[in-house]
């Protein structure tokens, strides 16, 4: 029936490509597209009106800080599911869209039996991850559930707040600089913390802290 179906709303702003999912939207019988835009400015506003259960947002939407707008729809229509699309899999990019309350992540190049599946893995309120990156990314969560990965006490408080700048999308530079020590010891930290939680890429680093909560917690 119509009225079970899970409405969808689509942010993208490139018109082919918006253009194009839409139409591969309207071919799969479990999914309604409610609506559309093309730059983040009516973003907030139309997915107030029409309360969509899932929304798929380019990670780069102009008009708009996409990781606010994130936020934003999390407050506003708390009840929606956001899945984020990119052209690249950049870790920071995918960290700062998990720690902004995204629930998925998939790449343009997406199937579209995969972008069905994510939708109907976001609706029941769990995350869904592109192939390319879902393998490491779904191991660390599966890991932190059966507390196979060293817990968050055993973590210093200096290690504590470089993931925490971790998770905020800083380089080493930069986390040096913001806590005056030298770039050398932060990548040295940055080690030690991923030897730790058993990662091998800052992506990996967020999705721990994501699953035990560490970030903004100490």
């Amino acid at each position: 029936m119509e009225k079970h179906k899970i409405r969808v709303m689509v942010a993208d702003g490139q018109p082919i490509f918006r253009n194009g999912l839409k139409y591969i939207l309207k071919t799969m019988q479990q999914i309604r597209l409610v609506g559309e835009v093309a730059e983040g400015r009516k973003l907030i506003g139309l997915a107030s009106r029409l309360i969509p259960d899932v929304i798929l947002i380019d990670a780069l939407l102009p008009g708009i800080n996409n990781i606010e707008a994130i936020r934003e729809l999390n407050r506003c229509v708390p009840n929606c599911k956001i899945i984020a699309l990119s052209v690249h899999g950049h870790e920071n990019k995918i960290a700062s869209i998990l720690q902004a309350g995204a629930l998925g992540f998939l790449l343009k190049n997406t199937s579209s039996r995969e972008l069905e599946e994510a939708i109907l893995t976001v609706r029941q309120n769990k995350n869904y991850f592109h192939r390319e990156i879902r393998n490491e990314l779904m191991d660390i969560y599966t890991k932190c559930q059966a507390g196979d990965i060293s817990s968050f006490r055993t973590f210093t408080k200096l290690e504590r707040v470089i993931i925490n700048l971790m998770c905020d999308a800083l380089t080493s530079k930069e986390i040096a600089r913001r806590l005056y020590i030298s770039k050398r010891t932060v990548e040295g930290h940055r080690t030690r913390i991923m030897d730790k939680m058993g990662v091998r890429s800052i992506g990996g680093v967020i999705t721990y802290a994501h699953v035990k909560g560490i970030y903004s917690s100490f």
